[in-house]
């Protein structure tokens, strides 16, 4: 701790979490951008032999594991890793002094920091990660790395950088011991049902089997049957008058990495689209059609050609992009200033004004 100087990016930034900052739809579209879901795609047939083990040991399906390694990281993007990662000990020093709704939280998760560099596993150089203290490919915070982590390649160590095998196999670890992920179930499914079997807050409180909720009228969104008729699931309509959903166990196991609904829904969509899923059927209200990657791109250089940088035109939807969003949002009056790229702010970009 000698010569620590206190980072305080996290004191602002944990107010400011996209997943419980946004509208469900836009969250969604920035998760499964056309760069994002090209990219998991070519990661499960590069990776595959990885994934297939990993569905043979912890029975987790290779989408939902693209999915957490998508949302996460970007699959371990450079870009990502440049951009977003910083020395943690600093960023947890400065939550455990700072924000006083979880300090304890935040005073055990420097520890297991410091913990981990007494151990010899890492150097104070080498912990980098978010700003909430996450590492690498599936973003561990120190506690997960210290009591979940798994030599999955066998050399010897146990890191979250580097070839994905231990972040993956130690996530899939997490998944099962924590989450409760059930082998052979899938999330869950979007459907079509009646608001009125969903609770007046949007998540009923009653379980059924799949074939109950069929004798009750609801129906899959695509049309197809629902493969395992008696696993259990609970309805959730998460906006009056957009899609409908059957929640299963693995759902809530997506849920036990962020406490956030928005987040697991966008994990598990993402891993479908990966593993050649479609967009929900179903509409959000008031909802935009997601920018297309030549979109987000064209975005990005009207922006920059307007004096506000966006780290480059890449389709890229990351801090920098997301900061000239704001700041052009800001100088010409549009509210709320939340740093959207949409197909909405690319008309104003070319209409001028």
């Amino acid at each position: 701790m000698v010569g620590i100087h206190p980072d305080t990016t996290g004191l602002e930034a944990i107010h400011n979490q996209p997943e419980f900052n946004q509208k469900l739809w836009q969250y969604l579209n920035r998760v499964t951008t056309d760069w994002k879901i090209a990219a998991g795609k070519e990661k499960a047939q590069q990776y595959a032999p990885l994934l297939s083990r990993i569905e043979k040991d912890f029975g987790i399906e290779p989408a939902f594991m693209l999915g957490v390694w998508g949302i996460e990281s970007a699959f371990g993007d450079p870009v990502v890793e440049r951009n977003h990662m910083r020395p943690i000990i600093p960023s947890l020093a400065a939550l455990s002094w700072g924000e006083p709704r979880r300090r304890a939280y935040w005073e055990g998760e420097l520890i297991n920091a410091l913990t981990i560099v007494q151990r010899g596993w890492a150097t104070p150089s080498q912990m980098v990660g978010s700003w909430a203290g996450a590492r690498e490919h599936t973003q561990w915070m120190p506690e997960v790395w210290l009591h979940v982590g798994i030599d999955y390649d066998g050399d010897g160590k146990i890191l979250p950088y580097g070839p994905p095998d231990d972040a993956l196999g130690t996530t899939a670890r997490f998944f099962v011991e924590r989450g409760g992920y059930r082998r052979g179930e899938h999330w869950g499914y979007e459907v079509r049902m009646l608001a009125s079997l969903g609770s007046a807050h949007g998540r009923g409180n009653g379980s059924r089997t799949y074939a109950a909720w069929q004798a009750l009228g609801v129906t899959r969104a695509d049309g197809q049957p629902f493969p395992r008729p008696a696993d259990t699931v609970k309805p959730w309509i998460p906006v009056p008058g957009g899609p409908a959903f059957l929640l299963g166990q693995n759902f809530f196991a997506a849920k036990s990495y962020n406490p956030s609904m928005a987040y697991a829904l966008g994990l598990v969509h993402l891993g479908d689209r990966c593993t050649g899923g479609a967009p929900f059927v179903q509409a959000f209200p008031d909802s935009e059609l997601a920018a297309t990657l030549a979109e987000i791109q064209e975005i990005q250089q009207r922006l920059t050609v307007l004096g506000f940088d966006t780290g480059g035109a890449d389709g890229r939807i990351g801090g920098a992009t997301t900061a000239a969003v704001q700041n052009f949002q800001r100088k010409v009056g549009i509210t709320p200033v939340d740093g959207y790229p949409g197909v909405g702010l690319l008309a104003r970009l070319r209409r001028g004004s």
